[in-house]
């Protein structure tokens, strides 16, 4: 149950004073997703994102371009506009010693205006100053009184991140209803962390944020922000932290392998396994042997060689007399594994199952059979895997390739299917150990580094796109000496918002100079036509494949050599990344052209220049959260939508790691939050929408 001083917290917004269905719409769309009911305690954690500070008395002539100041000036005369010209506004002209300056209103009311600014009256007018062939103008001053009440003027005001048709002034009304519902609650912070990091209490660090004094309050760096960024950071932890100890509750059982299978498979691989994968393979097995559940993050950049550690694993779980699952985020990368794995099975002696959404009827039937019957050992394939329908012998071990596509509170479901399977997941994305804090902060990690022996460096090159038939020259010749390239672009069609060339229009032009020796494959296509399309670059029935990121993962065509990214400068870096990583898979030298389109911004520059100096995916990364922030690096850049809502990786990241070993700490000593500091604890879980994880203590 939901404490119950929380309640006037997680009350509708329609409950406060002026938020009728309309305003609730408009507060829907600034503060939550959709279907989902816009509470009084998201009016709270909406903070500002700067402040109006109206001390900044000035004079008109020297006002700053695009600055908000505060002006006294006489009113000399109003400009109405003509009957007629009903898109030209209505001005005010004032003055003061230095100028005149327009006060400007569209679809201003003359009867209205003339009362708010009579000619001849001093006035107090504040707003933003734009200057116009060299005249000064304030568009709708948000502020206008006369002289002898400008001691009613706020001073200092915060400005909030906002959506169209809301006035700042319903929101800030709303907030501060909001503030006023807010309850005394318990301190759940630590006090040795409350007395390092000088944090004042929680309900005193948010009316801080809303009622700033200064433009240092409102700082990422102070002490507010960071108490509330600590916050959010706890209860993220403690979160994953009792994911963790519902999955190690239930007993796990002990998987030593024989070891016969595995050498088998080794002895198979065309190439020697490195240090790193050595390393991963053995912390696996000792994970395995234990009676304790398996909770293990597999974390290696793009080609490392992370599918042959997952396959020595699935080997070991065999070897006791267990299933093992592999599931994949994308039937091309389901039938990749299947097609890469089944060699090395057929080795070890295995039986491998491919399963998705596309089998049906007698085929389906024969597959479901050898899953419940025990006859296959290995299963790989998307979401199939788990619907109600397959039943499994005895699965021991799940495998989720590319983690983050799936989202955290999937973890507890993917292991229903056994009796308390170990779970490995693995991702090629590097992320910085902060953000695998965040996003796995519940489970151990092995990190792969390096290539598997035999792979080469990757040349990479930025070039404008006026250089595009240069580039389109040297891939017709690259094809005549038998290389394979991929060409990504990152729209499927031409669309009226965007210049951004089409995949299928590129496709169009890249054929008429090539003819069928060009391939297509985006998102839209079905998934027999995408398998077709790979499967004919595989076999290098086509040269060409122009794609979209839909082979951003995984894709693996070890004979491709070159790829060529349109409009670079639109990706994030690790996007760059997975992308470059189709190439450099096999024996020969890669590269990856970089187009882009001039003039380049600041950060997009920054992130070409990093793809250029360095294939060091965790470097490549860190880099990446310093220029994109943590959502892109968690696979959410579709949504825009952030990992967090107050805390910044790039300002609080040092935090994380306290509020883990805190959070570990707490349920090392009260498991069930039944302390009085639990008790607080609970409220902190609730207030940051962490319901999902007070349910699993109550199941526990």
């Amino acid at each position: 149950m939901r404490p119950s001083i929380l309640d006037p917290l997680f009350a509708a917004v329609t409950t406060l004073d002026g938020v009728g269905p309309k305003v609730a719409t408009q507060f829907q769309t600034l503060l939550a997703g959709a279907g989902e009911t816009v509470r009084v305690r998201d009016l709270l954690f909406h903070l500002p994102s700067g402040l109006i500070d109206r001390r900044k008395r000035a004079e008109i002539a020297l006002a700053p371009e695009g600055s908000i100041v505060t002006l006294t000036v006489r009113v000399d005369r109003h400009q109405a506009p003509g009957r007629a010209q009903r898109s030209v506004p209505y001005k005010v002209f004032a003055q003061d010693e230095t100028g005149e300056i327009a006060l400007t209103y569209f679809r201003g009311q003359s009867g209205w205006l003339e009362k708010l600014l009579p000619v001849g009256e001093t006035m107090i007018v504040s707003g933003r100053v734009e200057w116009f062939n060299g005249r000064p103008s304030m568009v709708h001053p948000d502020f206008v009184a006369p002289l002898a009440e400008a001691e009613t003027l706020t001073l200092v005001e915060p400005v909030y991140p906002m959506t169209a048709g809301l006035s700042p002034k319903i929101l800030r009304k709303a907030i501060t209803q909001a503030l006023e519902r807010l309850p005394e609650l318990g301190e759940w912070i630590d006090p040795g962390v409350m007395r390092r990091e000088s944090f004042a209490a929680f309900g005193a660090s948010l009316r801080g944020l809303h009622d700033p004094a200064d433009a240092i309050d409102l700082a990422p760096e102070g002490p507010g922000y960071r108490r509330l960024a600590y916050d959010e950071f706890l209860a993220s932890q403690l979160a994953l932290a009792l994911s963790r100890q519902r999955m190690k509750a239930s007993r796990g059982r002990a998987m030593p392998g024989t070891g016969e299978s595995s050498r088998r498979v080794v002895a198979a691989l065309p190439f020697t396994l490195t240090d790193g994968q050595d390393q991963a393979v053995a912390e696996i097995r000792a994970d395995m042997a234990s009676g304790e559940r398996m909770l293990r993050l597999l974390q290696g950049d793009v080609g490392a060689g992370k599918t042959v550690v997952a396959l020595m694993a699935m080997a070991t779980a065999a070897e006791s007399g267990a299933q093992s699952v592999l599931l994949a985020p994308t039937e091309i990368l389901a039938r990749q594994h299947h097609d890469g794995l089944s060699r090395l099975c057929e080795v070890a002696g295995f039986s491998l199952t491919l399963l998705t959404g596309r089998d049906t009827g007698r085929t389906r039937a024969e597959k479901l059979d050898a899953i419940a019957t025990g006859r296959t050992q290995i299963v790989v394939g998307t979401h199939a895997v788990f619907q109600e329908a397959v039943a499994y012998h005895d699965l021991g071990l799940v495998v989720v390739d590319e983690q983050h596509r799936f989202g955290v509170h999937q973890r507890l479901s993917l292991t229903r299917k056994g009796a308390s399977p170990d779970l490995l997941v693995m991702t090629a994305t590097p992320i910085p150990r902060t953000l695998v804090l965040a996003a796995f902060g519940d489970m151990d990690v092995s990190r792969l580094t390096g290539k598997p022996a035999g792979r080469k460096p990757i040349t990479t090159v930025a070039v404008p796109m006026e250089r595009l038939d240069e580039i389109i020259a040297r891939a017709g010749k690259a094809m005549e000496a038998g290389e394979r390239l991929y060409w990504v672009c990152p729209l499927v069609e031409e669309s009226e918002k965007s210049d951004l060339m089409a995949a299928e229009e590129r496709f169009r032009q890249l054929s008429q100079l090539f003819g069928s020796a060009v391939g297509l494959v985006h998102g839209r296509m079905s998934g027999e036509e995408k398998d077709r399309a790979m499967a004919d670059f595989k076999a290098g029935r086509t040269k060409l494949v122009v794609a979209t990121t839909v082979i951003e993962v995984g894709v693996d065509v070890p004979d491709a050599t070159i790829i060529v990214i349109e409009h670079a400068e639109r990706f994030g870096l690790s996007q760059l990344h997975q992308l470059r990583g189709r190439v450099g898979r096999g024996a020969k030298p890669s590269s990856c052209v970089l187009l882009y389109r001039a003039p380049l911004g600041e950060t997009a520059a920054a992130r070409l220049a990093v793809m250029r100096d360095t294939e060091d995916g965790f470097r490549i990364a860190e880099e990446d959260l310093k220029l994109r922030g943590e959502g892109d690096l968690l696979g959410t850049q579709q949504s825009g939508a952030p990992f967090f809502r107050i805390a910044r990786m790039e300002h609080h990241a040092d935090l994380m790691e306290v509020a883990r070993d805190d959070a570990r700490l707490v349920l090392a000593t009260d498991p069930e939050l039944t302390t009085p500091r639990g008790e607080c604890l609970r409220a902190l879980l609730y207030l940051f929408g962490k319901d999902e994880a007070v349910r699993l203590l109550r199941s526990g």
